[in-house]
C-alpha cells in the first residue's frame, strides 16, 4: 500500500504517481512546481505584524493602522481555506494552525489590542497572538510609532519564539513577515528555528521619502531611517522568498525606480555604502496580488446583497446638516455626484492635495461634491504627520471657502458599512480618487473597483498596474494636481452627455478585478510557493551559508548599535 498523503481518492493518488514518474524521467520546472505544490508541507503558519493597533474592529484609521491590517485579516481566512482543502485532498486529517503575531497593548484605548489571544473571524483554526514590548523597566503600555520600535525588536523576538512554542506545541513550517520590523523579526525567528521565511514589505520607506538615504541625518530624529533601512537590507537578503503585489514594487517603471531596485546600491554618508544590496533578478521575487473580501465588497448592481438598512446611517454621515467631531462642513446640493477618497491622513497619502486640487477648480466644484474620509477629529492625534496634515486641511477649507461643496469625515472603522458606502457613492454616479504620492499596492483601489466605482488612482506605484488607463479606471499624477482636476471635470461632463460612459468604466473595473485580484487566486499561489521554496531551502542549504554568516555580522556590528541609539518611549 501507499503512505497517507498521496491523495484522498484513487484518481488523485494516480495523478501524484504520474507526476513523480514524469519528474524522474524528464524533469521540468512546471511539473516540479505542480508536484511540490501538492506535497503537504505547511501545517503551521506564523504571520508577523508588530506595529500599530492590530485588531478586527474599531482600529482602522488609528496611527499606523490601515491597509496592512485589512490585508492580513483578509489573507488569513483565504489561506486557511486553501490549507484545509489541500490537506483533505492529500488524504490527511491534520488540523492546520495560523497565528498572527502582533504587539499586545495594555493601553488598548477601547480595542481588543490588550487581549492575549483572539480568534480570527471567519476561520476555524486561526488566532491573533499578542506579545507585549518590554524594556528594562517592564512592559511598555502605550502605542509607539512604527519608526520608533527598533530598540524592542530583539527581546520581542525572544518572547515571540517562546509564545509560539507554547501555542503551537511545535515549530511553524512557514513564517511570513510584514513591513520592516515584522520582516526583521521573521528573519531572526526563521534563523533561530530553521524555518522557511516569506517577506511582504507592503511599503519600503526609502522610496516614499525622496533622498532619505543621502540626507538620512536630516530624517534621523523623526524617522530613524538608519535602523529601518538596515533592517530592510537584512530581511530582504535573509528571506527564502519575497511576495510583492505588483511588478513596480520590484523594478519600478520607465520613469520611477522600484522599491526593491532602490536598495541595489545607495549611500548613507557617514554610515555605510551599499554596493550590492539586492538582486532584483533573484528568483526569490514573486508577484502575488491580493484582492478584496468579496463578502464585504461587491458590485453596487447586486441589489439582493445590498445592505440597504445601513443607508440612513450613510446618509447621516454624508448629508446631515449637523457638524460635529465625526463630520465637518455640509454639502448643499446632494444631487451632485460625489468624488470620494478614504485613507490615513498622512503626507504620502496626500488627501490634502486632493482637497486643494478640488478647491482651485471652479468647474469641478460645480460638477461634483467632494467627500474625504481620513484622520480622526474625535481625539487629539499622537501622530506628528497627522497633526500637520490636519492643520493643513483646516487652512485649505478656509482658503477655498469649501463649505457647501466638501464634507470631511473622521476615519471610519466599520468595514461592512464602508463597503456599502462605496456602493452608495456609486449610486450617485460618483468616483473614487486615490491621490497618494506613492502607493505600494492600493487596497482601497481594489475595494472601490470591486464595488463598481470608477477609480482615479496615482500612477506612482501599484495602482498603475491594477488599472488599465481609460478602460478600467484612470491613472493620475499627484505632482500635477491641476491636470487631475481637469481630468475629473472632463469625466463628469462626458458622463452628463453620455451616461453609458460611467457604466463602461465601472464594468471595466469589475472585469479587471475578477480576472486578477481575488484572495482565492492569491492563496493558491502562496501555498504553492511555500512548498517550492521550502524544498529549495532544504536542497540549497550550503549555497546560502556564506550570505547568512555575512548577515549575522551586519546585524551584530551595524543594526544592533543603530537600534540602541533610538530613544525609548516615554511612559
Amino acid at each position: 500500500g501507499l503512505e497517507r498523503g498521496w491523495g484522498d481518492t484513487a484518481e488523485r493518488v494516480l495523478e501524484m504517481i504520474l507526476l513523480l514518474l514524469d519528474l524522474l524521467e524528464a524533469p521540468d520546472p512546471c511539473t516540479l512546481e505542480k508536484f511540490l505544490g501538492r506535497i503537504p508541507m505547511v501545517f503551521n503558519v506564523v504571520i508577523l505584524s508588530p506595529h500599530g493597533y492590530f485588531a478586527q474592529e474599531n482600529v482602522l484609521g488609528y496611527p499606523d493602522t490601515g491597509g496592512q491590517v485589512v490585508y492580513i485579516l483578509d489573507q488569513v481566512p483565504a489561506m486557511e481555506r486553501e490549507m484545509l482543502q489541500r490537506i483533505k485532498q492529500q488524504g490527511l486529517d491534520i488540523i492546520p494552525r495560523i497565528l498572527i503575531v502582533t504587539r499586545l497593548l495594555p493601553d488598548a484605548v477601547g480595542t481588543t489590542c490588550g487581549q492575549h489571544l483572539e480568534k480570527v473571524y471567519g476561520t476555524e483554526h486561526s488566532h491573533i497572538l499578542r506579545v507585549p514590548f518590554r524594556n528594562e523597566k517592564g512592559i511598555v503600555r502605550k502605542w509607539i510609532s512604527r519608526f520608533e520600535v527598533w530598540p524592542y525588536m530583539e527581546t520581542f523576538t525572544e518572547d515571540v519564539a517562546n509564545e509560539i512554542r507554547l501555542e503551537l506545541q511545535a515549530k511553524p513550517d512557514l513564517i511570513i513577515g510584514n513591513y520592516s520590523e515584522g520582516n526583521l523579526v521573521a528573519s531572526l525567528l526563521a534563523h533561530k528555528l530553521g524555518v522557511t521565511q516569506c517577506t511582504i514589505a507592503h511599503a519600503l520607506e526609502k522610496t516614499k521619502y525622496p533622498d532619505s538615504d543621502i540626507y538620512w541625518k536630516k530624517f534621523e530624529e523623526k524617522y530613524h531611517f538608519s535602523s529601518q533601512f538596515t533592517a530592510d537590507l537584512i530581511a530582504m537578503n535573509h528571506t527564502d522568498f519575497i511576495i510583492t503585489s505588483t511588478f513596480q514594487e520590484i523594478a519600478g517603471s520607465k520613469n520611477t525606480v522600484g522599491q526593491y531596485e532602490s536598495h541595489t546600491a545607495f549611500t548613507m554618508p557617514g554610515l555605510y555604502r551599499v554596493v550590492h544590496g539586492i538582486d532584483v533578478f533573484d528568483p526569490k521575487f514573486n508577484i502575488v496580488s491580493p484582492g478584496a473580501d468579496m463578502s464585504i465588497y461587491f458590485s453596487h448592481t447586486e441589489e439582493k446583497k445590498r445592505l440597504t438598512a445601513l443607508h440612513p446611517e450613510i446618509e447621516e454621515l454624508l448629508f446631515s446638516s449637523v457638524e460635529n467631531e465625526e463630520h465637518l462642513l455640509v454639502l448643499k446640493d446632494r444631487n451632485k455626484p460625489i468624488i470620494f477618497s478614504m485613507a490615513r491622513l498622512d503626507r504620502v497619502k496626500n488627501l490634502t492635495g486632493l482637497v486643494e486640487w478640488y478647491g482651485k477648480n471652479p468647474r469641478l466644484r460645480e460638477l461634483a461634491n467632494l467627500v474625504v474620509v481620513g484622520g480622526d477629529r474625535r481625539k487629539e492625534s499622537q501622530d506628528l504627520e497627522e497633526q500637520a496634515e490636519m492643520k493643513n486641511m483646516y487652512e485649505l477649507i478656509e482658503k477655498y471657502k469649501l463649505n457647501g461643496h466638501f464634507r470631511w469625515i473622521s476615519s471610519q472603522m466599520n468595514r461592512v458599512r464602508n463597503g456599502e458606502l462605496y456602493r452608495y457613492i456609486a449610486d450617485t454616479r460618483g468616483v473614487f480618487v486615490q491621490p497618494a504620492f506613492y502607493e505600494a499596492f492600493g487596497l482601497t483601489v481594489v475595494e472601490a473597483m470591486t464595488c463598481g466605482l470608477p477609480t482615479f488612482a496615482t500612477c506612482h506605484g501599484g495602482p498603475a498596474e491594477i488599472i488599465v488607463n481609460g478602460k478600467s479606471g484612470y491613472h493620475i499624477d499627484p505632482y500635477h494636481g491641476d491636470q487631475v482636476a481637469e481630468l475629473l471635470a472632463n469625466f463628469f461632463e462626458k458622463c452628463k452627455e453620455d451616461p453609458s460612459h460611467w457604466d463602461a468604466i465601472s464594468q471595466g473595473g469589475l472585469k479587471r478585478i475578477h480576472e486578477k485580484y481575488t484572495w482565492q487566486i492569491y492563496s493558491e499561489r502562496l501555498m504553492t510557493l511555500a512548498g517550492v521554496y521550502g524544498f529549495w531551502k532544504h536542497v540549497s542549504k550550503l549555497d546560502r551559508l556564506e550570505t547568512r554568516r555575512y548577515l549575522e555580522m551586519f546585524y551584530a556590528l551595524k543594526y544592533r548599535k543603530l537600534a540602541e541609539s533610538v530613544p525609548l518611549a516615554i511612559e
